[in-house]
């Protein structure tokens, strides 16, 4: 699991406060939103059925859930109309940023991303400055939690995996955790992650844009840095994903969540 990934979770189970928690729910929303435009019904809709998943699993209330599926649809006439949009930029260190947005306002958005990155150490950039280095991919990511990496089942996943037509399978071990991101078609991710539950390995599953190249972050402190505007983006509430090359290992995060 990359380190951005690990640290976008971490960050969401510790999200406890009312407000905290009012974000959450906005970008679950917002992401239902989208995935509705397609149609409303999760049983022929996958990229909705996702949706609704990953915002239940963070405890979405059912009433926010289908109030998004109901302006995605068109089927609430009194919903502004919302605008996609994505954005470009260079982090600290020249990291490559692509941020995507969902607005009723633009300006508003504009001014929201520039700002973070302004004063968070980074710069924004032209349209097709750095997108070229990101494909939308499907990402399946599975933790086998207290447990050495267990060749047997990795192999079991691995199979499973190329099977399925993935394109890399990643693994890492994170103190008595084996993390375990598979990359694959984004059109493929829905029946794979249903492949991989049906064998008991709890997988979940998204689609989101991954960079070609990752540049490997040397230190805590720029690990740091990077956090830091990545946090400052995501606190907006237009903002749905941040998205960037830096490959942050696992023992720079544990240092900085020791601290």
């Amino acid at each position: 699991m990359s380190g951005h990934s690990k640290w976008h979770s971490i960050r969401h189970k510790k999200g406890a406060n009312d407000a905290a928690r009012g974000k959450i729910f906005t970008k679950h929303a917002n992401l239902i939103t989208i995935a509705a435009r397609s149609g409303g019904d999760p049983e022929s809709n996958p990229a909705l059925r996702l949706a609704i998943e990953n915002a239940k699993k963070e405890n979405t209330p059912n009433k926010n859930i289908e109030r998004a599926i109901k302006k995605g649809t068109g089927e609430d006439k009194s919903a502004a109309a919302l605008i996609e949009a994505t954005f470009e930029g260079y982090g600290p260190d020249g990291i490559a940023m692509l941020v995507e947005t969902l607005s009723d306002n633009r300006n508003r958005t504009v001014t929201g991303v520039r700002v973070a990155f302004s004063k968070n150490g980074g710069n924004l950039g032209e349209n097709g400055s750095v997108a070229w280095m990101f494909h939308r991919k499907g990402v399946i990511e599975i933790t086998q939690e207290n447990t050495a990496p267990d060749n047997e089942i990795i192999e079991s996943i691995e199979m499973l995996a190329i099977e399925n037509d993935a394109d890399d399978v990643l693994i890492s071990q994170d103190g008595n955790n084996t993390d375990i991101e598979i990359i694959c078609d984004p059109k493929n991710v829905y029946t794979l992650q249903d492949t991989l539950n049906a064998q008991g390995y709890n997988a979940s599953a998204k689609v989101s844009m991954v960079a070609e190249n990752m540049v490997k972050v040397e230190t805590v402190e720029h690990a740091k840095k990077i956090f830091t505007l990545i946090e400052a983006l995501e606190d907006h509430d237009d903002i749905i994903a941040v998205h960037s090359n830096a490959d942050i290992s696992n023992e720079i995060m544990q240092e900085i969540l020791a601290e």
